[in-house]
């Protein structure tokens, strides 16, 4: 059998919040869903009850403590409470996906360890389910 070919290494991935490109401030970009299962086992052997329902999706990202104009952190501090559409492409390269929708900005971590980089790592709810497209 042959290798897969469609593996690839995140590199030069897109970023974007409200139109703005923030890739060069962060390092982190999840986009999780959380699906609800629930089973119920019945009396009988192997008998099982499922429910599956509707994702919830949240993205992750862990960036720079910039506060300064143009910052990422600025940003969300800035627009924190408001939907604001997001895009994400995990490889910048035409016909490669990417996704996109709309997020709730939350204000970023202020502080950080003696010593290193002041970084934030938050967790914004995603509205619906992403969109795939192009890039």
């Amino acid at each position: 059998m042959p290798a897969y070919t469609g593996a690839f290494v995140l590199r030069n991935s897109v970023f974007t919040l409200g139109g703005t490109s923030f890739a060069n401030q962060v390092w982190d970009v999840t986009i999780e869903p959380d699906t609800p299962v629930q089973q119920q086992r019945t009396l009988v052997p192997d008998g099982t009850i499922s429910d599956v329902d509707s994702a919830t999706w949240v993205m992750k990202v862990t960036g720079l403590q910039d506060p300064q104009a143009g910052g990422l952190a600025a940003y969300l501090f800035t627009n924190a409470g408001t939907q604001v559409a997001f895009t994400y492409a995990q490889v910048n390269t035409v016909g490669k996906v990417k996704y996109s929708g709309t997020v709730i900005a939350v204000y970023p971590t202020v502080g950080g360890e003696q010593g290193e980089f002041a970084q934030f790592e938050i967790e914004m709810p995603i509205i619906g389910t992403p969109t795939l497209g192009v890039v």
